[in-house]
Order: structure tokens, then sequence, then C-alpha cells
């Protein structure tokens, strides 16, 4: 299968692990070796100001929340728009961190888009492409305005913007529909 790195996996009705119900996902790689990815929809209560600050010492000034990325435990990870603090570059705009120095980095300069993840997800090799084959799964490109901003990255903005688009511009549906 050609790799899915840099595309939105949206969590499909069939899918019924209740850690991805109407979940939008970013794969940030995809290779023979597996996938792995972040939960873009999950935002936690803790900000992540409090977090840095409990966890690195020292006050930043950050604003958002920290996002569960997914079940797999792991170290904070950071998708952003600095390409020189970038260990990946995921899709044009947005870039993945989990370098201590590059996330402190930002940190200190925080005037680019970021968001900030405790947990990924994680799939074995095949794994995710037999979930796709059952169709637990509806691929979409990903672009960095859905990445970065909360409402266009909904599910259910994502959803409706996918069922849609062989009918109507997606940019022309209003948030509200009983607007029409």
């Amino acid at each position: 299968m050609k790799s899915l790195k840099g595309q939105l996996l949206l969590a499909s009705p069939e899918l019924h692990d209740p850690n991805f119900a109407r979940a939008v996902v970013l794969l940030v790689q995809h290779d023979e070796n597996g996938a792995m990815g972040l939960i873009l929809d999950r935002p936690m209560t803790a900000t992540v100001r409090e977090a840095m600050e409990a966890s690195l010492g020292r006050e930043f000034d950050v604003q958002g929340f920290l996002h569960q990325g997914g079940p797999c435990d792991s170290p904070l990870m950071l998708l952003h728009a600095d390409p020189d603090q970038s260990q990946i570059e995921v899709i044009e705009g947005v870039h993945f961190t989990a370098e201590r120095p590059k996330i402190e980095s930002i940190l200190d300069n925080a005037s680019m888009p970021a968001k900030f993840f405790l947990g990924c997800s994680g799939w074995a090799p095949g794994q995710l492409e037999n979930e796709l084959e059952v169709g637990s799964w509806i691929v979409v490109p990903a672009n960095s305005r859905r990445v970065f901003d909360a409402h266009l990255g909904s599910w259910q903005r994502v959803m409706t913007e996918t069922n849609l688009a062989a009918y109507v511009d997606p940019n022309n549906v209003p948030d509200d529909p009983t607007v029409n």
C-alpha cells in the first residue's frame, strides 16, 4: 500500500474501538513497519502552560490545551509550523517534533501555530491496512488549517465536508446548517 503519511483518518461508524470513536487522526508516519498518528480533536483539561511549568520547572507564554494523541503511551509530542525545529515534515506547513530541546525552543518562541500531545496512536505492520479494508477509517487529505484550527479539524466538520464534497463546495457549507 502507498504511504498515507500526512493524510487524515476519520473514524467511520464501522469502527467500534472507543479509543477512536469520532476521532480525526493525522498520520505522522506510515510505512512497512507500521503507522503512527495523533488524534487532533481530543483536547484534555490540562493547559500546555500548566503541564510545561510542572514538567520543565519554568514558565512559558503558551496558550491552549494538551491533546490526547491516542491510547499508546508516548513522550510529549508536538505538531507545529517551525521548519527549523522539525524532526519530520508531515505535510507542507506541519512539522512533528518529540525532542525536548526543539520543544523548549518552540515554547520560548510561541509565535507559530502548535499543538501539544500526550499519547499517540500506533498500528503494527499491516494493522492499519486491515482496518482500512474493513471500512474502519475514511482517508481524507490533510492541510495545516485542519491540523491547527480546532473547529476546522473536528470530526463532525471534516466528515460533513467529506460527505458533501461530491455535491457542493465544502467551503460554502455554514457551520450552522439552520441558517440556510
